[in-house]
């Protein structure tokens, strides 16, 4: 069984070999069987911007169709009067300068409203108030002098002394009223015994 592989080919090519004339023919018809069809191809981009535009149109044609203007929102602009303007305050100049207003404004609101009215106390938290009345009015001039002159050293420290002299008025006078309610106790207990 041991052959020459060389002789083999020799012998191979030796030998006339014969095509059948329609050989050419069958081949065509069983490769054309094995291949698939060529499918014509589908234009699915067009149909994509066929339905974008659709829904495009039935959009603007809604929005601009249903013109109904009593839904639109109607926008008043009113321009404050000279008397009814909002009050300026040095807040309004710098971010750092409005939270120190916030503080002593928060401060001092929250020490008034731990305040303790009674009919004994009355007339001590009037004298207070009047007081501090007089600092806030004194404090709402010097804003319109901010506003009229502009932002100076001068004004931002006078400004800012005020709120820290009504927060001090606010302490000074809870202070009063925990000594005058101490006294008032130790008056009843020594009655008492």
């Amino acid at each position: 069984m041991e052959q020459d592989l060389r002789e083999m080919f020799k012998k191979e090519r030796e030998q006339k070999h014969t095509i059948k004339t329609d050989h050419e023919e069958r081949f065509f018809k069983k490769l054309q069987e094995s291949l698939p069809e060529e499918k014509k191809p589908t234009r699915m981009w067009l149909k994509i911007a066929a339905s974008v535009v659709v829904l495009f149109s039935i959009g603007f044609g809604y929005l601009y169709l249903n013109d109904n203007n009593d839904n639109l929102p109607v926008v008043v602009e009113s321009t404050p009067d000279d008397d009814n303007k909002s009050e300026f305050t040095f807040g309004d100049l710098s971010p750092d300068l409005k939270k120190v207003e916030s503080y002593y404004v928060a401060n001092i609101n929250l020490e008034l409203a731990k305040l303790e009215v009674s009919p004994d106390t009355k007339e001590l938290i009037d004298s207070f108030m009047e007081q501090l009345n007089n600092l806030n009015l004194e404090y709402k001039s010097l804003n319109n002098e901010l506003k009229e002159l502009g932002p100076n050293d001068q004004t931002i420290t006078a400004l800012i002394e005020n709120l820290q002299l009504r927060l001090q008025l606010l302490q000074k006078l809870k202070r009063k009223l925990n000594e005058l309610k101490l006294s008032k106790n130790e008056q009843i207990i020594d009655n008492s015994i």
